[in-house]
């Protein structure tokens, strides 16, 4: 027998509420991927770097055009320049780069904080590094301010001389909260006072709404010291199912992920490497992207408002939450199978996103919603719900 180092994980609740969308035929709202191809440009340039040769392992880091690109576009958008040879690492997804980054810098007995509601890889990952994870939750929505936020009092009392790394995602799933340039003081003064360690999810930093620019970490010279910088290209690109993202890090932080990328993928598909890298020289695709998916929020929100359930804000992400309180009282969990299974309309429970999802503390009436579908996807979707 194996004993097991997560006994109490067992299949992801995107696994499932799909796997169950797919046996009731019901529309998929729940996993996070596009219901769309990506540009047949990109699709092009795929086919052209196998048809040239790039079907062979590349470079371990990323290969060079590719990590150069990247490079370019992190200085022009945030101003911080980072060594594509020493400092930007190619991974896969950017799962990859998270679970490569916490097996790097958490041994056993170090404490991890970590922002609840949190993407389901975050503690898992933690414990299988031997570390504890701290959880601190974000602060609800109030009538006077209806956006999820930090509390960085409760941030800086969390942290202790145990504390290893703070790990944040934002733009965030989720609820679709985004950092403001307060809440980049606030996390400069924490690293300044304690020098934590951080990571920073930002798969969907090109993903702001409503005329918001997205406040990476690496626009604060402080901050990009201390931080592991991770984002998507399959959220960028449409292409979530090649598995292709980036940390970007100083030289030290670099290296150390660099010994755990080695051994745990050793390196990425080369085709698609070398399309992206010659895709990017474009920046129209990801400057556009806030408007093309701003379009579909606005589209599923003001569906969802003639129905029962209630919309919460979504300044940023592809995601949306919705309250169902007045359509029904069961835990999260149930009612998204029973949305699923009854009404043809897959989406995720919010209590999935906590340490202990069936936690009375952890159900709070609320689903999240993935609104990066055709638009006709999303009218369907929203026909059967108004039957809710």
């Amino acid at each position: 027998m194996i004993r097991s180092k997560l006994p109490d994980v067992g299949t992801t609740i995107f696994t499932v509420m799909s796997r169950l969308a797919i046996e009731h035929k019901a529309i998929n709202l729940g996993q996070g991927f596009p219901d769309f191809n990506p540009d047949p440009a990109l699709l092009a340039l795929v086919s052209k770097a196998m048809a040239d040769g790039h079907n062979q392992y590349p470079y371990m880091p990323g290969v060079a055009p590719l990590r150069e690109s990247i490079a370019k576009k992190t200085q022009a958008l945030y101003g911080h320049a980072y060594d594509p040879e020493t400092e930007i690492t190619v991974t896969s997804g950017a799962t990859e780069a998270l679970m490569a980054t916490i097996l790097a810098a958490v041994n056993t007995g170090d404490e991890v904080v970590v922002i609840e509601p949190c993407y389901d890889s975050y503690l898992p990952g933690i414990r299988l590094a031997g570390g504890t994870a701290v959880p601190v939750p974000l602060r609800a929505p109030t009538s006077d301010d209806p956006y999820y936020r930090i509390d960085w009092q409760r941030v800086r009392d969390a942290i202790t001389p145990k504390t290893r790394l703070l790990m944040l995602n934002f733009p965030h799933n989720p609820t679709g909260a985004i950092l403001e340039d307060a809440d980049l003081d606030a996390l400069e003064s924490i690293v300044r006072d304690t020098g934590v360690l951080l990571v920073s999810d930002e798969v969907y930093e090109h993903i702001v709404f409503d005329g918001r620019q997205h406040a990476s970490l690496s626009r604060r010279p402080l901050l990009a010291e201390h931080a592991f910088v991770i984002s998507s290209f399959g959220k960028t690109y449409h292409t979530t199912g090649w598995k292709l993202g980036y940390c970007c890090a100083p030289r030290h932080l670099t290296a150390e992920l660099r010994k755990v990328h080695q051994f745990m993928v050793f390196t990425v598909p080369s085709p698609m490497q070398f399309a992206y890298a010659e895709y990017m020289e474009n920046p129209a695709p990801y400057l556009e992207l806030p408007a093309f998916y701003q379009a579909k929020r606005d589209r599923l929100q003001a569906g969802l408002r003639s129905t029962r359930f209630r919309p919460l804000p979504s300044p940023g992400t592809f995601f949306m939450m919705a309250d169902y309180s007045a359509i029904s009282q069961l835990p999260e969990a149930e009612f998204a199978r029973w949305l699923t299974t009854e009404h043809g309309v897959a989406v995720i429970p919010i209590s999935a996103f906590y340490q202990i999802p069936d936690a009375p503390e952890s159900n709070h009436k609320l689903v999240r919603f993935c609104f990066a579908k055709r638009d006709e996807t999303l009218d369907q979707a929203l026909e059967r719900l108004s039957r809710v």
